[in-house]
């Protein structure tokens, strides 16, 4: 170097978050800044209502391009001299895509057939059951006449499901025969309506799934080479008159029944990544608990969403999101200083279809329990109604403070409903 040169200025280290949505974009953006450079999809960033980054912070790219990307992302770190220490995905339809980017690159994330492993309902759950870890047992269905035929093997009914999709959509609780073909054709209408969506893109459709009945779970955990280290553990509060299979909220500290012993059930929860191929990274599993004993439903390497980073920050003020990015570049990171208040995430659905007109949230604007209202739709949304439509009924989420308090779902739930909503049929 000649003696007056000045030394190359170091490489921004980054996370590639791969293929996530405006508004974590933003959490991000404002909760690690600097630390992300985020690969986002056209669509996305087209009908984002926040401002976007810098260019120096994002590529907007087709998420199916591979080539492309790499093409992309190469000229981009040269350009804004970065480097990539990690990468990181919360949303299911881009695990494939951010699995193939770390191969190229060799960074840690889980390979491409862990993903598939995940994403398919029929291949985890073949697995799990090949190592003797609890979870329903699940046949693919070709028609109603296989559902009614399986009905004679279970005692709870079926719960017939995409072989992958995400959270409750085209869900079906199936006990009868009549039930049965209803179901089928209204699944069938379903996919063929979302058969251009990459989240159900599979050989194989239709599953037959055996319910299990009993208090339901969501978790977060974070598993490195040689432990599993959990994150939280939220109960979800699933009542009657939803949508088979549709989460009203979650409860923060999930608390397990009596009887069951949470060194275990971690100890399966590592089998049971490891058995899908995941190594190290932060994971989500729902399981459900019967017995004294939990049959897990899914496992996905994402931190759990919908209204759980928001009730994280408020019960226990633990930035779930930020926490997925330092795990993903492997900084450090510890939980034993994280502390619970009771709380719950409670999710506003609207009651039917038609035009949003007004939401009134006067009733609630001096309670000191409700810590957030959050609304993500404005007067004007359109609402279409399950199973048409399982994304223009979520209106948004409150979270609440039910410290102290005797029967909490129960009372926030009621608080829930001095939200008045106003929707033109």
């Amino acid at each position: 170097m000649h003696k007056n040169a000045m030394p190359a200025a170091p490489e921004a280290q980054k996370v590639l978050v791969a293929g996530t949505t405006a508004d974590y974009i933003q959490w991000i953006r404002h909760a690690c800044p600097g630390q992300a450079l985020f690969l986002t999809a056209p669509h996305i960033r087209k009908n984002a209502q926040e401002a976007p980054p810098d260019p120096s912070e994002e590529l907007v790219r087709p998420l199916s391009d591979l080539p492309a990307i790499m093409s992309a992302l190469a000229a981009h770190l040269e350009k804004y001299s970065q480097k990539l220490t990690g990468v990181a995905c919360f949303d299911c339809e881009s695990m494939v895509t951010a699995a193939l980017i770390a191969e190229n690159l060799r960074l840690v994330y889980p390979d491409v057939t862990a993903v598939q492993n995940c994403r398919n309902k029929l291949v985890s759950k073949q697995l799990w059951q090949a190592r003797k870890i609890l979870c329903p047992r699940v046949w693919p269905v070709h028609c109603a006449e296989d559902v009614i035929r399986l009905l004679a093997d279970v005692t709870a009914g079926l719960v017939l499901k995409p072989a992958a999709g995400s959270g409750s959509e085209l869900v079906f609780h199936c006990r009868n025969r009549a039930e049965a073909h209803k179901t089928w054709d209204t699944m069938a209408a379903g996919l063929e309506k979302r058969k251009q969506n990459p989240l159900f893109v599979l050989p194989h459709l239709i599953l037959a799934e055996e319910r299990i009945c009993g208090p339901e779970y969501s978790c977060d955990f974070i598993l490195t080479p040689d432990r599993l280290t959990l994150v939280r553990l939220a109960r979800k509060i699933v009542p009657a008159g939803l949508p088979f299979g549709t989460a009203a909220g979650y409860a923060v500290p999930g608390v397990l029944p009596p009887g069951m012993s949470m060194a275990s059930l971690t100890g399966q929860m590592e089998k049971a990544a490891r058995t899908l191929g995941i190594h190290t990274g932060m994971c989500m599993v729902d399981f459900v608990v019967k017995d004294n004993q939990a049959y897990f439903i899914e496992m996905t390497p994402r931190p759990g969403g919908d209204c759980l980073p928001q009730l994280l920050m408020a019960a226990a003020n633990l930035d779930i999101i930020k926490l997925a990015l330092d795990v993903a570049a492997d900084l450090p990171w510890h939980l034993d200083d994280i502390q619970f208040t009771p709380h719950m995430g409670i999710r506003i659905h609207a009651k039917k279809s038609g035009m949003l007109t007004a939401v009134d949230s006067r009733n609630l604007d001096s309670d000191p329990r409700v810590k957030q209202l959050h609304l993500i739709r404005k007067p004007g949304h359109i609402i279409t109604m399950p199973p048409a439509d399982y994304d223009s009924w979520l209106l948004g989420h409150m979270i609440i403070n039910t410290e102290g308090w005797n029967f909490p779902e129960t009372r926030a739930m009621l608080l829930a409903r001095r939200l008045e909503i106003a929707i033109q049929s």
